[in-house]
C-alpha cells in the first residue's frame, strides 16, 4: 500500500476484518472441534500443574515455581488468541473493532515477551541445579526466583507497552482486513498507510533483546551444563542430568523455532497462511504439550497427581 504523510482528509479504520485460520467452509467445522477440544485441554492440563504446585510442599522448588508461572501464562495465552480463532472457524471473517484488536495485541505482546524471559530463567534454575549443586539453594534461593519472575512480567508489559503504544499511533485508512487469525504485529503494520520505520525499528529492537537475547541466555545455559555433564564421571549422573534438561529444551526448541522466524527479522511480513501455521505452533500446540513435555518423565510431579487422586503409589 502506498505510504502519504497526507493524512488529514483521510477516514480512520474503525475496526478490523480477522480472515481466521481457514476461509473454506467445508473444514472450518472439523477444525472448530478440534480447536475447541485442544483449548480447554490446554486450560485442564495448565489448572491441575498450578494446583499440583500450590497444593504439594514437595513442589516447592525453584523449578516448579517458574513451571507454575509458565502454566499461568499458558492459560492466558490460549485465552488471548483462542477465542478470536474460534470465533473465525465458527462463523467466518470476524470483525473486531479497533481497540478490542490493540487489547488483544497488548496481551498477547506481554504474554509472548514474558515466555520468553521465563524460559530463560529455567534454563538459568537447570544450570545452578547441575553445575553449581552445593550452592544450588544460595543461588535459586526463594528472593531470587521471585525477583525473576516478577522481572519477566514487568519486562513483557513494559515492551508491550511500547510497542502496542506505537502500532495504535499509526494511521489505519483501510484496507482493514488481516490475513490472520488475531491481531499480531505484522499483519497491522502492513495494513497502516502511514510511514512504520520508526515503528518497524522498534518491533525489531525489541525482537533482538526480547528473543535473541533469551534465546542466547539460554543457550548459554546449556551450553554449561554440556560441558558440566561431559565431567561427570558416573553414566548414571549423565543420564540423571540430561532427563531433567531434555523436557526444557524440548520445549525451547518448539517455541523459538517458530517465534524467531515470524517476529526477529528487520522488515514487515507478508501475511501468508504459512506465518499463520507456524502462529498456531506458539499460540496452541506449545501451551497445550508444555505440561505433557514437563510432566511425562518427572517422577514428582506424577506421584503429587497419584496423591491427588488418591492413588497408591507406582
Amino acid at each position: 500500500m502506498q505510504r502519504t504523510p497526507e493524512l488529514g482528509n483521510l477516514t480512520r479504520v474503525q475496526e478490523f476484518v480477522l480472515l481466521g485460520l481457514s476461509t473454506r467452509p467445508d473444514v472450518r467445522d472439523v477444525l472448530f472441534a478440534v480447536f475447541l477440544a485442544l483449548y480447554l485441554a490446554t486450560l485442564l492440563e495448565n489448572t491441575l500443574i498450578v494446583y499440583l504446585v500450590c497444593a504439594h510442599g514437595e513442589l516447592h522448588k525453584p523449578m516448579y515455581f517458574f513451571l507454575g508461572h509458565l502454566s499461568c501464562l499458558e492459560m492466558c495465552y490460549v485465552s488471548v488468541t483462542m477465542p478470536s480463532l474460534l470465533a473465525g472457524l465458527r462463523g467466518g471473517p470476524c470483525h473486531v473493532p479497533f481497540a478490542a484488536c490493540m487489547t488483544q495485541l497488548f496481551f498477547f505482546i506481554t504474554l509472548i515477551c514474558t515466555e520468553c524471559t521465563l524460559l530463560a530463567s529455567m534454563a538459568y534454575d537447570r544450570y545452578a541445579a547441575i553445575c553449581h549443586p552445593l550452592r544450588y539453594q544460595v543461588l535459586m534461593r526463594p528472593q531470587f526466583c521471585l525477583g525473576l519472575a516478577v522481572a519477566s512480567w514487568l519486562g513483557g508489559l513494559l515492551v508491550s507497552v511500547v510497542k502496542t503504544s506505537c502500532i495504535a499511533s499509526l494511521s489505519y485508512c483501510g484496507p482493514n482486513v488481516l490475513n490472520h487469525f488475531f491481531c499480531d504485529v505484522s499483519p497491522l503494520l502492513n495494513l497502516s498507510c502511514a510511514h512504520v520505520a520508526l515503528t518497524e525499528l522498534v518491533d525489531f529492537i525489541s525482537a533482538i533483546v526480547i528473543l535473541w537475547g533469551s534465546l542466547l541466555a539460554a543457550g548459554a545455559s546449556y551450553v554449561a551444563i554440556g560441558r558440566a555433564v561431559l565431567r561427570m564421571p558416573s553414566a548414571t549422573a549423565r543420564r540423571k542430568a540430561v532427563s531433567t534438561c531434555a523436557s526444557h529444551l524440548a520445549v525451547v526448541g518448539i517455541f523459538y523455532s517458530a517465534t524467531l522466524f515470524i517476529y526477529a527479522r528487520p522488515s514487515r511480513i507478508e501475511a501468508t497462511d504459512l506465518n499463520k501455521v507456524l502462529s498456531v505452533i506458539y499460540t496452541v500446540v506449545t501451551p497445550m504439550c508444555n505440561p505433557v513435555i514437563y510432566c511425562l518423565r518427572n517422577k514428582e510431579v506424577q506421584a503429587a497427581f497419584r496423591r491427588t487422586l488418591g492413588w497408591p503409589r507406582g
